[in-house]
């Protein structure tokens, strides 16, 4: 079994960022691949504010913090040459926008140079993995390694196999995912996984009873924080999350199960509709413009 030595992640926002810190931490080379304006240098000055609070806390030294900097190529070039940067990475990390037809023609353009060896994975959270990986030559290698926000901390690494995704394939992505200090957890192929499946239709649930009155957006997130012990309230989370990928995955869920009550709620639906989408805009259900 080919051992996974230099990764390469393609979307530098939160998620993949995210990603790319770990990996560089854990002592892989590492590349960084956003052809998007500002969004490598964004992602850069996150990575030395990052390390640099862990050396502050105690949580790593200097060395190490320099270290894992060193390993991290950061890639901002425009065009499908820009892809051919990541020729020589063991496993391609994929976390771009959640949108199937955007991932396919990624995927399809990443298994035409890409050599036998060489896995591609998906961050995504709730789009299906075969549908991605029927788009390639080489289903067997495509599989679904879906991190969570913030990725640095959160432990969980949901594995999900595609219909045809190899048991070598299988092994690889959870062998990595340990090295990177993660927990990996299988999950079969279906919408929205288990978190999402679970999670996004309460978060969904939280804005129906908001939206008839059962309770104000503080008192529903306050109840579920200290009646089920949630670190943080359906409603808040909503707005890290995005109000908008809420809603999508939830679009998701509905086609995906063939089942309208996972629907989005009309209210969640009109915030997206007004770009009230949470922390990224500074205003979602609550406001954080101050």
């Amino acid at each position: 079994m080919p051992e996974i030595k230099n990764i390469a992640v393609i979307g530098a926002g939160q998620m993949g960022g995210g990603i790319a810190q770990i990996a560089a931490t854990a002592g892989f080379t590492t590349k960084l691949l956003d052809p998007f304006p500002g969004a490598i240098d964004k992602a850069k000055s996150l990575h030395d504010k990052l390390l640099a609070r862990a050396v502050e806390k105690g949580r790593m030294t200097q060395p190490d913090a320099d270290a894992a900097k060193s390993r991290i190529t950061y890639i901002n070039d425009q065009g499908d040459a820009a892809l051919n940067n990541l020729a020589d990475a063991d496993i391609v990390i994929e976390a771009i926008i959640e949108d199937a037809a955007i991932k396919k023609d990624l995927f399809a353009k990443l298994a035409a140079m890409l050599t036998a060896d060489q896995i591609l994975a998906t961050n995504t959270s709730s789009i299906s993995i075969t549908e991605i990986a029927a788009a390639t030559p080489c289903p067997d290698r495509v599989i679904g390694m879906h991190f969570f926000n913030p990725v640095p901390v959160m432990k969980l690494v949901e594995v999900i196999n595609g219909l045809a995704t190899s048991p070598d394939t299988t092994e690889r992505t959870i062998a990595l995912a340990e090295k990177l200090s993660k927990t990996p957890v299988p999950a079969n192929d279906r919408a929205g996984f288990v978190s999402n499946r679970v999670l996004m239709p309460m978060i969904n649930e939280a804005f129906y009873a908001w939206m008839e009155g059962v309770a104000e957006p503080a008192h529903i997130d306050e109840i579920m924080k200290l009646g089920c012990a949630h670190p943080m309230g359906p409603l808040r989370l909503a707005d890290f999350i995005g109000l908008d990928t809420c809603v999508h995955i939830m679009d998701v869920l509905a086609d995906g199960l063939n089942n309208e009550r996972y629907r989005a709620c009309p209210l969640l639906k009109q915030l997206v509709t007004a770009n009230r989408l949470g922390d990224k805009t500074g205003r979602g259900v609550f406001d954080y413009s101050k």
